[in-house]
């Protein structure tokens, strides 16, 4: 790519998507809301990316997602209400935030996949590279740098898309976009083939990507062409595949621990983790 842009500010939270899997507690409420112990997986994610050196905030939201507009911003009433008394220190976090990024928001109208919701981010990110979050993936690195501070670091490197993997289970290939290629480094794989949630007969490997990104931003344009594919739906896997095609796509195992926090196993998984490391120790 270009290096007009070589500084990364710029976070994607897609987060228009109905969180079906956990029904019915997301009939009203966004899944990105849902708290892991006392803090909602929506504010996990923006702290990762504040912590990367990524202060402008963009989301992509959808019908019933109004809650997440207000959680990034003051509540008058309640800081007057708990003014002076030991439960203010409860909002010090959401402040921090508040106070040290910008928050901008859009509308996915139609939900047409992820490689759609991030096309709908474009006149928030402009032409700029950027990271993308999908906060119901909650990662946590309890030894250093968090996921998306490590991806900065090489982005720097090496200034092309670069997407986090971990190895699944062979039968849950089906669930994920999952790649292959050749290694560079043990951490590092320069992609060379993508496919979106394959059958584990059909799986090219048993690494796939979670929700975390690094995109350069001719990923717009690319998408712009993707013809919908598996589900009906523009699938961002396919638009990385032509970029891989065309350039490089890196696949980054990152160092850290991932929950899937859109199952109900991964869910508990993550708030019997947070309870344990921060919750109790009063971070």
């Amino acid at each position: 790519m270009s290096q007009r842009h070589p500084l990364l500010k710029k976070c994607l939270f897609p987060a228009a998507g109905y969180g079906t899997r956990f029904l019915p507690a997301t009939k009203a409420m966004p899944k990105e809301m849902l708290p892991v112990v006392n803090k909602p997986l929506i504010q996990y994610g923006v702290e990762e990316a504040l912590q990367a050196g990524l202060h402008e905030i963009a989301m992509v939201t959808g019908r019933g997602k109004r809650a997440l507009e207000d959680h990034f911003d003051v509540s008058y009433e309640l800081e007057q209400q708990i003014q002076g008394s030991d439960k203010e220190r409860y909002l010090y976090g959401i402040r921090h935030l508040i106070e040290h990024c910008s928050f901008s928001y859009t509308r996915q109208v139609s939900m047409r996949g992820l490689g759609h919701a991030i096309l709908c981010g474009r006149p928030l990110i402009g032409d700029e590279p950027f990271a993308v979050v999908l906060a119901d993936d909650l990662c946590l690195n309890l030894q250093g740098d968090g996921v998306l501070a490590q991806m900065v670091q090489l982005y720097r490197q090496f200034r092309c898309s670069i997407v986090a993997i971990e190895e699944v289970p062979a039968a849950d290939t089906h669930k994920y976009g999952i790649v292959a290629g050749e290694a560079i480094r043990d951490d590092l794989l320069r992609i060379q083939h993508m496919v979106e949630k394959p059958e584990p007969a059909k799986a090219p490997s048993n690494l796939a990507i979670i929700g975390r990104y690094i995109l350069t931003p001719d990923i717009f344009d690319l998408l712009e062409q993707t013809a919908p594919g598996k589900g009906g739906e523009i699938q961002l896997t396919d638009a990385l595949q032509r970029q891989a095609a065309e350039g490089c796509v890196i696949g980054y195992r990152f160092r850290g621990q991932r929950f899937d926090c859109g199952s109900a196993e991964g869910y508990i998984q993550a708030s019997n983790f947070c309870f344990e490391h921060f919750y109790r120790k009063g971070l």
